[in-house]
């Protein structure tokens, strides 16, 4: 049986301190509200992705902070949607979508 090289290791003569304590939190009850919403979204989102009346496109309205407009999309990545005249929407810009 042929032998293994051996393996060449540095000695450790010092003391390693490699660990980071981490804290997260909140500052307003505002964040939950937002991303409960976004869940909200998300949802929406996929049934209308999921929905048996989505072929190829679907005509949506989609409303902003300032403004509502109506858009046939096509497609979805994580973070954006995808319209037929190939725009980028960003999902976190979105406050409702529903399908007309």
């Amino acid at each position: 049986m042929k032998e293994l090289p051996k393996v060449f290791a540095n000695k450790i003569d010092k003391d390693i301190n490699n660990t980071q304590d981490i804290f997260y939190g909140s500052i307003s009850r505002f964040n939950n509200i937002r991303n409960s919403n976004k869940q909200d979204i998300i949802r929406k989102i996929n049934n209308i992705f999921k929905s048996s009346n989505h072929v190829y496109k679907s005509l949506v309205k989609i409303s902003y902070e300032n403004r509502v407009e109506e858009k046939v999309i096509v497609g979805r990545t994580n973070n954006y949607l995808i319209t037929i005249n190939k725009e980028y929407i960003k999902i976190s810009d979105i406050l409702d979508i529903e399908k007309i």
